[in-house]
């Protein structure tokens, strides 16, 4: 056994030993550089998970270490009681990209993010007695107990009964399926622009609309997590926009402080001030350093144009998959937008995901039968024909041997 592999051994048994078993793990990463990872074992990947759309501008950008860093040698923290400036600069920055005049809590998380949304609707609809919020069949909104409770998955609300009251689900892409659910309880209307965990599935432009003109009509708010679709994974700043519509309030985490935690909640004007000191609150939300990273996410985004570059890289990369649902009769399609692609199989995703790993490649599932691909948005075209091969390489040597 070589050295390296060793050492790759001994940390996983360290990690089994003394941490709880909450994810089923593979090789053992120890440095980042732009696309790519590198194993304690000297394997070398392709990462095509990037954190789980946390990296959205790839690992270790020189900027991004700069404005970490120096921000580092200024303040780090100094809690919510005080002004900072990183932070409040960075909630004018979110509004205006966002256009929704209004303003912004800052969190630690995806799940943070979405309990602040679900506390600020029902505190919006509490003095008319409305509290009940329409959520979808195979979302995910996170693993506290109230966005677990909003999640349409039963898979993953099993042993922590009894959930919360107030949630109600109706079936995704089916306006019908949501307007029969409304009643004077309801409070607002939850959807992500892409259904990411529950198999990659892109809301339809019609769906979307017609949420918008429901809540308008019933005076219910509209509600998007943009936890895994926005900062530009799609090809557009906020998934939402691919839609021609505006929530009244929206979410984002994962990539917005480019792998330092965060979260925040964005509102629009009608929502700003629901919350008012002592309703709500977060000791290491909006923090200096979180907010450095994140303006310099941005501005990282911006200069480099990287939410053009996902649409771009994204079609590409679709219509390559898409030879394979042509080719393997156990390929059955392709879906997502932007950089949030997910190739769905008959049978297991895991088996891909293993033969990918051990050819150079990480990627993970999105449900039992949908390989996720979520590259960093400043992926070549070079390292994307790259990707491309060893897709196909891998469902060559599973599927090869099987072809129509």
């Amino acid at each position: 056994m070589t050295e390296s592999r060793k050492k790759s051994d001994d940390i996983a048994a360290l990690s089994n030993d003394y941490m709880m078993n909450t994810y089923s793990k593979t090789a053992t990463i120890v440095r980042g550089k732009g696309c790519r990872v590198y194993g304690a074992d000297g394997m070398v990947y392709l990462d095509f998970t990037a954190g789980i759309s946390v990296l959205n501008i790839g690992h270790s950008h020189p900027r991004y270490i700069d404005a970490v860093r120096d921000q580092l040698d200024t303040l780090v923290h100094c809690s919510n009681l005080f002004y900072n400036p990183q932070q409040a600069l960075l909630a004018e920055r979110l509004v205006k990209l966002s256009g929704l005049n209004g303003k912004v809590f800052f969190c630690n998380s995806g799940a943070e993010a979405n309990e602040a949304m679900i506390k600020l609707a029902r505190a919006y609809g509490h003095d008319a007695g409305k509290y009940e919020i329409i959520c979808m069949k195979q979302s995910f909104h996170g693993r506290t107990m109230a966005t677990l409770s909003a999640t349409g998955q039963s898979k993953v609300q099993k042993g922590f009964d009894p959930l919360l009251l107030g949630f109600e689900f109706a079936d995704f892409n089916d306006i019908e399926s949501v307007r029969a659910l409304v009643s004077e309880r309801t409070v607002a209307v939850l959807v992500e622009a892409v259904q990411g965990e529950g198999g990659v599935i892109p809301a339809d432009p019609g769906f979307m609309k017609s949420v918008r003109k429901l809540c308008d009509e019933k005076g219910l708010l509209m509600l998007c997590d943009e936890i895994q679709c926005g900062m530009g994974r799609t090809g557009k700043w906020f998934g939402w926009q691919h839609y021609d519509v505006k929530p009244d309030a929206f979410t984002l985490a994962k990539s917005l402080a480019g792998g330092i935690p965060m979260g925040a909640l964005i509102a629009s004007e009608k929502l700003a001030d629901v919350f008012v000191p002592g309703s709500h609150g977060s000791t290491f939300g909006g923090g200096a350093l979180a907010c450095a990273a994140a303006h310099a996410v941005l501005s990282i985004m911006e200069d480099e144009k990287f939410v053009e570059a996902a649409e771009r890289m994204g079609a590409l990369f679709t219509k390559a998959l898409e030879q394979f649902v042509e080719k393997y009769p156990q390929v059955l399609g392709v879906r997502g937008k932007g950089l949030l692609v997910g190739l769905v199989v008959d049978g297991c995703a895991d088996e891909i995901l293993e033969d990918l790993r051990l050819g150079g490649m990480l990627a993970c599932k999105a449900g039992p039968d949908v390989v996720r691909f979520l590259p960093p948005l400043c992926i070549s075209e070079k390292e994307m024909e790259e990707a491309v091969e060893m897709i196909g390489d891998t469902l060559d040597n599973l599927y090869g041997g099987e072809e129509e």
